[in-house]
């Protein structure tokens, strides 16, 4: 398909905790990444989230740059702790007015928000009592995203409750890469599980409040390539797809969790603590459901049989996240969610790719770059013209940014930041997306 359909979502993305820098300034509090990023050795290059894109001081600019590349939906997160600095108590007048005077500036540029409440920056107040290990957390959260459909409501019409969801639980309980750098598999699952019931409740409080609002929740996946055919590799295929992805959907879905899930779970001791009516509580309904897509990896079942191994995907040329590009993948986890849950609107809500970009004489020529986002919209293409109910597309990211435990290594945006001087400068992946945009289509 080389022409979208009309009413397509042509957008850009970023996170508050990734661009806004002013980490104490207009009484915000510490977050886990505030907190985290000052661990010796958790962050590449020592990097913290003090500056970042200073977005705090300069997003009339980058609203402006918005607005110059042609785009029309902004995806966008809200600082918890800007907004509540301790995770709790009374909303914070000043978060609130810094987020009203970009939303409605938005509102007056004529590009639609897509508001993220959590994306990954959970107040460290809220973790020293014990963060989403602790079910005090849920109530927290429910509470935080009542404040802003009261104070947002006006100037938004779409939500995503989360973004990602097992990557800040497991990298973050289970696997200690990410804020707040915990190590226990069983951690991950039940911050999992936290985090589904915050998420039903609060989309249960938004229907109450807004109910013409829509509703989403940002999920992450990999497309598996399994290493062979055996029966082996097949089932690791499917573990991998059931814990990446369906370990979210399923309970809000269908209200429970897959049966091979939980076998699985179980047999390896991380079956979750699930209180009577939790079940009850995560059921619902969603408007639209987004996925972040970057990589593919390869898939197989470990000596016992019943393990599942990942590496990589074969890709010869990685970029400098050392990820495989493999864009029919985004067709194929696009497939697999549409068949498994069928009539859901879908959006790519995330993708990009890192490469080592190099300003020269004012310019960035990430050829890379604008090579794998054509590659990947004709695969939004092919699934739109087979059927697949998809909706839009967020290129990540709209500029270089904190890329979490990575720091300012690593760049993704279509927008180069000096972040000596914070000048911002559209790379040639930039003005290739405008045209795109400009042209609705490749």
């Amino acid at each position: 398909m080389n022409h979208f359909p009309k009413d397509f979502v042509w957008g850009v993305a970023t996170a508050a905790a990734q661009i806004e820098g002013a980490w104490r300034e207009g009484g915000k509090g510490l977050s886990i990444w505030d907190t985290f990023s000052r661990r010796p050795g958790a962050v590449a290059g020592g990097d913290t989230l003090d500056t970042a894109c200073n977005h705090y001081h300069r997003w009339p600019e980058d609203l402006e740059i918005i607005k110059q590349l042609g785009v029309k939906h902004y995806r966008l997160s809200l600082a918890w702790p800007r907004i509540q600095p301790d995770g709790l108590g009374a909303a914070n007048p000043e978060g609130i007015a810094f987020y009203r005077k970009l939303l409605a500036a938005l509102k007056v540029a004529g590009i639609t928000p897509q508001v993220t409440l959590y994306h990954w920056d959970l107040p460290q107040a809220l973790e020293d009592r014990g963060g989403w290990l602790h079910r005090d957390t849920i109530d927290a959260y429910v509470r935080y995203a009542e404040i802003c459909y009261e104070a947002f409501g006006d100037l938004v019409d779409n939500w995503t409750t989360f973004n990602e969801p097992w990557v800040f639980t497991f990298l973050g309980y289970a696997f200690g890469v990410h804020a707040p750098g915990l190590k226990r598999e069983e951690w991950g699952f039940q911050a999992a599980h936290h985090v589904l019931i915050a998420h039903g409740r609060a989309v249960s409080a938004l229907r109450k409040r807004l109910p013409n609002a829509k509703v989403s929740i940002v999920l992450n996946h990999s497309a598996a390539r399994r290493k062979s055919d055996s029966e082996a590799d097949r089932r690791a295929e499917v573990l991998y797809d059931l814990h990446g992805l369906y370990l979210f959907l399923d309970p809000i879905l269908r209200g429970t969790y897959d049966p091979a899930l939980e076998k699985e779970m179980r047999r390896r001791g991380v079956f979750p603590k699930v209180e009577a009516g939790d079940f009850e509580l995560i059921r619902g309904d969603l408007d639209a459901l987004g996925l972040n897509y970057y990589m593919d990896h390869v898939v197989w079942s470990g000596p016992d049989g019943l393990s599942v191994q990942v590496a990589v995907g074969p890709n010869p040329e990685k970029t400098a996240m050392g990820w495989s590009s493999y864009p029919e993948g985004l067709f194929e986890i696009l497939e697999k969610t549409s068949m498994r849950y069928p009539g859901l609107d879908l959006y790519i809500t995330e993708n990009g790719s890192a490469w080592d970009d190099t300003l020269v004489e004012g310019r960035v020529d990430d050829l890379k770059r604008t090579a794998y986002l054509e590659d990947h919209l004709r695969q939004v293409g092919l699934a739109i013209a087979a059927g697949i109910p998809l909706k839009g597309y967020y290129a990540w990211s709209l500029m270089d940014n904190f890329e979490w435990a990575e720091g300012y290594a690593k760049r993704f945006g279509l927008v180069y930041v000096d972040f000596a001087t914070q000048k911002r400068t559209i790379k040639a992946s930039g003005h290739r997306y405008a045209q795109i945009i400009a042209q609705n289509g490749l």
